[in-house]
């Protein structure tokens, strides 16, 4: 058996590698270079140049924001980690902890008014809401990014791809009585 069974293939590399990485790259952005005025004006496409200067309340809600990326990099990287190494030979209890915070994620990614899907795109101007061509990386990260993170959520959750050992399990099944 793999050390990791309750994340096997697709949903590790999504979900172990590209979500840390993909969540890890704002913080850099936003913290290190191109600066917070950058990654601010960037949140709706624009062809105007980039301003130089933004108000320190407006730079001390971006760094935040970096703040919120780091948070979510860590938990996708250290905590999955953690629960693959300290629980190399127990799926059931695997799946439990990553289920938990693959759940929290996912409501994140649909809550509403706040979530990054529906604020991004009802911020968009109406012309660009339509046209995703038009979009710029963070659109798209924002947008396209999350939803594609929340469909591996949901088919990780489905069992699609993989043996479930605690979600879909019915509960009296000797799966929940190894606790």
């Amino acid at each position: 058996m793999s050390p990791f069974p309750a994340l096997p293939g697709f949903y590790q590399t999504l979900f172990l590698h590209l979500e840390p990485v993909s969540t890890f790259i704002p913080v850099l952005m936003t913290h290190i270079y191109p600066g917070a005025a950058w990654f601010h004006y960037q949140l709706i496409p624009s062809d105007a140049p980039v301003p130089t200067f933004l108000d320190p309340r407006s730079t001390m809600a971006i760094w935040q924001l970096g703040n919120c990326y780091m948070l979510l990099s860590m938990l996708s990287s250290f905590v999955f980690r953690a629960v693959r190494d300290a629980l190399p030979n127990n799926p059931v209890a695997q799946e439990r902890i990553l289920g938990a915070s693959l759940f929290a994620m996912a409501v994140a990614d649909v809550h509403e008014p706040l979530n990054s899907i529906v604020a991004t795109f009802v911020g968009l101007p109406e012309d660009l809401r339509y046209s995703p061509h038009l979009w710029n990386s963070m659109t798209h990260g924002n947008i396209t990014t999350v939803i594609v993170l929340l469909a591996g959520r949901i088919a990780w959750f489905m069992g699609i791809g993989r043996k479930r050992y605690y979600f879909g399990q019915p509960k009296d099944s000797t799966a929940t009585k190894s606790k």
